[in-house]
């Protein structure tokens, strides 16, 4: 197997489940590594911006993707099976050929503006970062918010990103209206792990910083600590907690690892090439939630953890909440100032 690749999560391009032919980078027969791969966008022609789902699993129904694809290059990330829908590979396809809703703010205002459009939390964006690193030169995502914030849409946008911080100016005109949560995702406050776990990520103190900015601002911020490593970043949990406390958090949780489908070998590879030495209690106690399994995939089941070690962990998040003051309140954010946004044909007159 080739080496990692500095800056990229992944260290090669696994088979595609769905097609015989794959794209197979070049490797050096001298350093054994395959040439670090250049970011390429990919235009998306979609005519809907709205994802809708009915799945237990989720905590969500409505969500907006600005991009498919994730120049993060997390090694754990659930969504990188995504692109072999589109023909692509999970491994380094997922997070250097990434394809951009260009018209995304355009079409939301249009799905907005339709009367049978009912307001309810929309998710930014829940599948891949919406302020990804080509986030701070398309700013399609602060595009959408621009939208959202006009009609005082309710939003929840999920990130690990400190250019989130930039539209801070269209949280705070939300949060005037009880509209918005900002959940940023904490994985390690250990910069050794991050920089190879998620090689194109805000580092774990600009996080903390982020976090600190948004909640000056009087934007509620949530953390999740996500994903929860077993055997590796588990016992950060508490340390996390303190930290992202101290910054102005309101709201903590953890999220447990998946693995589903090529993610499964992809994250194995990336254990064997960092950690070697923790690869198999990390595997065996990630079986030991999942009944012996390292992914559960039925529909209702896939974010379930069972055991005593997964109680263990459920305890200490709620012992230490109730310590630092976290999760002492929640309230569903408010629909009822929305108003319509106007559409191009309209803004004319």
């Amino acid at each position: 197997m080739p080496k990692p690749i500095r800056g990229r999560g992944s260290a090669h391009n696994p088979k595609n489940r769905f097609t015989d032919t794959h794209l197979q980078y070049d490797v050096d027969e001298e350093t054994g590594e395959i040439k670090r791969p250049d970011t390429r966008l990919i235009p998306d022609h979609t005519s809907q911006i709205i994802s809708t789902n009915n799945s237990p699993d989720i905590g969500f129904d409505v969500s907006v993707n600005p991009y498919r694809g994730c120049e993060h290059g997390c090694v754990y990330c659930y969504a990188r099976p995504t692109h072999e829908f589109l023909g692509m590979s999970a491994g380094l396809d997922f997070e250097s050929r990434i394809v951009v809703k260009y018209n995304a703010p355009e079409l939301l205002r249009k799905a907005l503006a339709k009367k049978s459009w009912k307001p309810q939390t929309l998710v930014m964006s829940g599948v891949t970062d919406p302020y990804q690193p080509i986030e701070k030169e398309l700013k399609i995502t602060r595009g959408c918010v621009e939208v959202l914030a006009e009609c005082n849409h309710p939003l929840a946008v999920i990130t690990k990103n400190y250019l989130v911080t930039r539209d801070i100016d269209l949280f705070s005109r939300l949060a005037e209206k009880n509209a918005v949560r900002v959940i940023l995702s904490v994985t390690s406050l250990n910069r050794s792990i991050t920089e190879t776990m998620e090689p194109r990520t805000t580092r774990p103190e600009k996080r903390l910083q982020a976090i600190r900015e948004l909640s000056e601002a009087g934007i509620p911020v949530q953390v999740n600590i996500a994903p929860v490593i077993p055997g590796l970043t588990d016992h950060e949990i508490v340390p996390i907690m303190e930290a992202v406390a101290d910054a102005g958090a309101r709201w903590v949780s953890i999220v447990n690892l998946r693995l589903p489908l090529a993610v499964k070998d992809i994250f194995i590879k990336w254990l064997e090439d960092h950690h070697p030495n923790r690869k198999e209690k990390v595997l065996n106690r990630i079986r030991s939630m999942k009944q012996g399994k390292l992914n559960r995939c039925e529909f209702g089941d896939r974010f379930r953890v069972e055991g005593p070690y997964a109680e263990q962990l459920k305890k200490l998040v709620e012992i230490n909440a109730e310590r630092l003051g976290l999760n002492q309140e929640r309230s569903a954010l408010c629909p009822k100032h929305f108003k319509r946004p106007q559409t191009d044909q309209l803004r004319l007159f």
